[in-house]
């Protein structure tokens, strides 16, 4: 594995929160070599470090893809994996993990030409998947996601050298201003916020139920809302949003009817391939971080 060159964005290693500036690219081919997004689309990801293309797919393949997710709910139910993870305090489902990998429907949407047309714009160059995974968001039950950049912890406990990677949201229902979609501050991708507090060994096994370790401070925050807002991209099924690694954003509970189910697949460039985690201790399993 290869070892740490100098740490360009250190966390959870200093009593104080601090705010960084990021010293990698957003765009790292700005020359279009494709039609699924235009120049103005790209400038606007760049300034605001996510994109939201609503209606990207056709209902009756997002009809196809709603019908493999209810199946692969209702068997997860009754089954006891580390790639399952439950709400904190309740049995319901939460995320499903390495969804690319272990359901074939979802590798072929991981893999999906328009999709990768564009991140490979983005990223300009090659990308992997870094992981997948489904987020259930049940109507009432729900809960919430705080506030959280991926970087910082894709940088700190996987070893992901730099911001050179995005995630692809992939709305399999309606998002709707209630029923808890993902919230964004636009801007905030060009500020890394450095953490207060060292992780236990084997944080993932708490904190993807509930993080506590890696998340942005109250000032800090502020700060990043001031300067950018806050804005909740919604659409229909079948819509897109993609993100920037280092881009705050999180989600509130859901005490709606209305289900919310996205498919999440983070793509990392080939350039950019996990070294030894910034943390100092030992990687989180390859269905969290592909190596």
């Amino acid at each position: 594995m290869k070892t740490k060159d100098k740490d360009l964005y250190p966390s959870r290693v200093h009593p104080e929160p601090r705010l960084l500036e990021r010293h990698d690219p957003v765009v790292y081919n700005p020359t279009l070599n494709q039609s699924e997004i235009s120049a103005e689309q790209l400038g606007f990801y760049e300034r605001n470090g996510y994109l939201f293309l609503d209606s990207f797919f056709k209902a009756d393949q997002v009809a196809a893809w709603k019908k493999e997710l209810a199946e692969l709910f209702e068997e997860s139910k009754g089954l006891s994996k580390s790639e399952i993870i439950r709400e904190p305090g309740s049995n319901e489902i939460r995320s499903i993990f390495a969804v690319h990998r272990d359901h074939a429907v979802f590798g072929q949407m991981a893999k999906h030409e328009r999709i990768l047309k564009a991140v490979e714009q983005i990223l300009g160059s090659e990308v992997y998947i870094h992981q997948s995974r489904i987020n259930f968001k049940q109507g009432f039950t729900g809960k919430e996601f705080y506030w959280h950049s991926d970087f910082e912890t894709w940088h700190v406990e996987d070893g992901m050298p730099g911001m050179r990677a995005l995630s692809c949201s992939i709305a399999l229902e309606d998002n709707y201003a209630d029923n808890g979609p993902l919230m964004v501050v636009p801007g905030s991708h060009r500020t890394f916020v450095s953490c207060v507090g060292e992780a236990p060994e084997e944080h993932y096994k708490s904190s993807l139920r509930r993080q506590e370790y890696g998340v942005p401070d109250e000032e800090s925050l502020k700060q990043l809302v001031k300067d950018g807002g806050i804005i909740a991209p919604i659409g229909k099924a079948g819509s897109i949003l993609l993100f920037d690694c280092n881009l705050m954003h999180g989600s509130n509970s859901n005490i709606t009817p209305y289900p919310r189910s996205n498919v999440f697949i983070v793509y990392n460039s080939v350039h950019n391939k996990l070294i030894e985690p910034y943390s100092g201790q030992k990687p989180r399993p390859d269905y969290i971080a592909a190596r």
